[in-house]
């Protein structure tokens, strides 16, 4: 009987567990979903505090230069001289009537800055799918290999300002030198990159994925791509600002308009205020495009963790 008892005792049900006090679960459910917001929002302002002290850093040694007689004012004006006059500044990037305030000064300088910065993504955007479809073939086409790969190792060293008057040639006058050099700028380094992240993929993951059935068109979607496809992106950030530089050379010669024509148009008239203003404005839109390749890889790379790769 005391043996039953047992039996009967082990496969009673369970007691049901203890219910939490009204309330709890729902502050439990509520911290996991926002804990993570409030450290963003730390990390964040962080990052802007220390942007503004380094920024705020450089923009008082200027000034303080300035003040102790060490800068020329009309060769090295300080901030506060060639930023002070936005208006009068902001009528040189009205290049339809260069001199003249046909359009509104932030409209003027916007349009400017949104042509250089939609050259730039042009540029960016036909290198980064080019270099992965040529490296793709280049990596699993053998005869493709054996006939690209030499002609791409010549051309990758010469320089892409060395191109501007190919890209004239072919183009003319207009958007797309501006384009061609930015591509040919990134091309040839995005391709071998590509190349070499291929050949570095490590052997058990295409074991794997072969193992489990997949085929060439499968694995190379599904596993080659995804692995390469951090260090592609780090490439691509890396060449960015080479990427600006070019564009900038390519409008002062073959293009109507762009950040780059009011650096010579300040340069020509020797405008050093016009110089720096423009400088300036380079700089914050390169940053601006930098952080914004920085939210794309943590979105396109949701497998890789937070602190991967360049912050």
């Amino acid at each position: 009987m005391a043996a039953g008892k047992q039996v009967i005792s082990a496969n009673a049900p369970a007691a049901p567990p203890t219910p939490l006090a009204p309330g709890v679960a729902r502050r439990v459910i509520t911290a996991d979903a926002t804990g993570a917001a409030p450290s963003r929002l730390r990390r964040g302002l962080a990052t802007a505090g220390w942007f503004v002290a380094s920024v705020g850093l450089f923009a008082g040694l200027w000034e303080l230069a300035w003040a102790v007689g060490l800068l020329d004012p009309l060769l090295m004006p300080p901030p506060h001289i060639f930023l002070r006059h936005f208006g009068e500044q902001a009528k040189f990037f009205d290049t339809s009537t260069i001199g003249s305030a046909a359009k509104a000064p932030f409209i003027a300088v916007l349009t400017t800055i949104l042509a250089t910065t939609l050259r730039v993504l042009a540029g960016l955007a036909l290198a980064f799918l080019g270099s992965l479809l040529v490296g793709v073939l280049v990596s699993y086409v053998k005869l493709a290999g054996r006939l690209f790969m030499p002609t791409l190792t010549l051309l990758a060293p010469i320089s892409p300002v060395a191109w501007l008057p190919v890209a004239i040639f072919l183009f003319g006058i207009g958007n797309g030198p501006a384009v061609f050099m930015v591509f040919i700028g990134v091309f040839f380094i995005m391709t071998m990159a590509t190349v070499t992240q291929i050949a570095s993929v490590p052997q058990h993951y295409l074991d794997v994925a072969r193992t489990m059935g997949a085929s060439r068109r499968q694995t190379l979607r599904r596993v080659v791509l995804p692995a390469i496809l951090p260090g592609l992106l780090l490439v691509l950030r890396l060449n960015l600002f080479a990427a600006w530089i070019v564009v900038l050379i390519a409008e002062a010669v073959g293009v109507g308009s762009g950040l780059g024509q009011v650096v010579i148009l300040a340069r020509n008239t020797f405008n050093s205020s016009l110089v720096f203003f423009t400088m300036t404005i380079i700089g914050l839109t390169g940053f601006l495009f930098d952080y914004g390749l920085r939210v794309l890889q943590r979105r396109l790379l949701w497998w890789e963790p937070a602190g991967g790769g360049l912050k």
